[in-house]
C-alpha cells in the first residue's frame, strides 16, 4: 500500500557548491579550496569543506520550522560553554559578526571545525570509565543552567507533542490511529509517576556510538548536539550499555565510579531506561514521518508508512510496555 505524501518541499534547493563555498567564505573571511564534499544527514544539509591552508571545515544548513533561532542558539551556547572547560566536544566556529549561527538564503547556519574519528561497537572496561568521565563532566555543566527554548524529554511534553502529531495527519491509516493512540497513551500513563520530581537538566539528547567518536590515542568526541533537550541524565546513557539494566551491571559500575567523581548519579533514574526507550519509539516514529511528510522525499525505513509497518510498531509498543511493567522499582544493592 503506497502512503500519500504531502507536497514536496525543497528548502535546501539552492544550496549548490558556489552557493555553499560563498556563504562560508564570507561569514569567516576566509578562502576555500574547491572541494565540495556532502554529509550524510537525514534532517540538515551537511558539506564538508577546506581552507586554502588545508584546515578542515563543516557547515551545517539546519532543517528551516525544526528549531527557532533561540533553541539552535541554546545549542551552541551549550557547546561553547563545555568546549570552554576543554571537554572534548566540537564547538562552532566564531563567525566575523562574532555570532556562531549565520543566516543565508532563508536558512541558518554554522560551521565546525573538522574532527576525525570512528564509533566504536563495543567498549573495554577502560572506555567505559573514559566515557563515564567524559558525560559526568558534560552533565556538570549542563546542570548550570536551563535551556527554556529547546524540548523536555518526558511523558507530559515532548512524547505528546510527537503523539499529536502522528495521530493528527495522515501518515497512520485511519483504521490504526485508535490501537497506536491506545497503546501509546497507556505507556505514558504508566511511566508519569515514574518521571515526577527526577532531575531535568541539558543533556545531549542522542548519545549513542555513532555520536562517541574515537581517535587513537586520544579521547572520546561526543559530536552533534542537535537533538540536545532537558532531560534526565540517564538518557546520555542508556543508548551506550550492551542491553538492559540487568545484563549492563559491570559496565554501569565502572561508569558510575568516574561519573560521581563530578557530580552525583542517581541510582533511581535506572528505572527509567525502558521508559526512555519507549518515548524513544515515539519520538522516532514521529522523526520518521516528519521526513517523509514534510519534505515529501526522505525516508529513513523503506516502508515506512505502510499498514505493516504501523502494525510492527504497535506490536513492539505492545511489548515494551512489558518491559516497563517487569522492570523493579529498584535495583537494590546491585549497584
Amino acid at each position: 500500500m503506497k502512503v500519500a505524501k504531502k507536497k514536496k518541499c525543497e528548502p535546501f534547493a539552492g544550496l549548490g557548491p558556489d552557493v555553499v563555498l560563498n556563504v562560508v567564505e564570507q561569514a569567516l573571511g576566509v578562502r576555500c579550496s574547491n572541494m565540495f564534499r556532502p554529509l550524510n544527514s537525514y534532517i540538515n544539509r551537511v558539506f564538508e569543506l577546506e581552507q586554502v591552508d588545508k584546515q578542515g571545515l563543516v557547515v551545517k544548513f539546519y532543517r528551516p520550522g525544526r528549531w527557532s533561532e533561540a533553541a539552535l542558539r541554546e545549542e551552541h551556547a551549550f557547546l561553547l560553554e563545555l568546549a570552554e572547560q576543554e571537554i572534548p566536544v566540537v564547538a562552532p566556529v566564531i563567525l566575523q559578526d562574532g555570532s556562531t549561527l549565520g543566516s543565508a538564503n532563508g536558512l541558518f547556519f554554522a560551521i565546525f571545525p573538522k574532527r576525525g574519528g570512528r564509533s566504536c561497537d563495543e567498549y573495554t572496561d577502560d572506555q567505559w570509565l573514559e566515557i563515564g568521565r567524559l558525560l559526568g563532566r558534560v552533565h556538570n555543566i549542563g546542570g548550570l543552567r536551563g535551556a527554556p527554548h529547546r524540548p523536555v524529554l518526558g511523558p507530559d511534553h515532548s512524547a505528546v507533542e510527537q503523539l499529536a502529531y502522528l495521530l493528527e495527519g495522515d501518515c497512520v491509516q485511519t483504521e490504526l490511529k485508535g490501537e497506536l493512540g491506545e497503546i501509546c497513551t497507556t505507556i505514558l500513563a504508566e511511566i508519569r509517576p515514574l518521571f515526577a520530581g527526577c532531575e531535568q537538566i541539558r543533556i545531549h539528547g542522542d548519545c549513542h556510538f555513532a555520536n562517541m567518536i574515537h581517535r587513537p590515542g586520544e579521547s572520546f568526541v561526543l559530536i552533534d548536539f542537535d537533538d540536545m533537550v532537558m532531560g534526565p541524565p540517564i538518557q546520555d546513557l542508556w543508548m551506550l550499555l550492551p542491553g538492559d539494566v540487568a545484563e549492563s551491571f559491570v559496565e554501569i559500575d565502572l561508569f558510575v565510579e568516574v561519573y560521581e567523581t563530578f557530580r552525583p548519579f542517581d541510582r533511581r533514574s535506572l528505572r527509567l531506561v525502558e521508559p526512555l526507550r519507549a518515548l524513544r519509539y515515539i519520538h522516532y516514529m514521529a522523526w520518521c514521518a516528519r521526513q517523509a511528510f514534510e519534505d515529501g522525499d526522505t525516508r529513513a525505513i523503506d516502508d515506512f508508512g505502510t499498514r505493516d509497518y504501523w502494525q510492527r510498531e504497535i506490536n513492539d509498543l505492545k511489548d515494551q510496555l512489558m518491559r516497563i511493567r517487569k522492570t523493579p522499582s529498584s535495583f537494590g544493592n546491585m549497584l
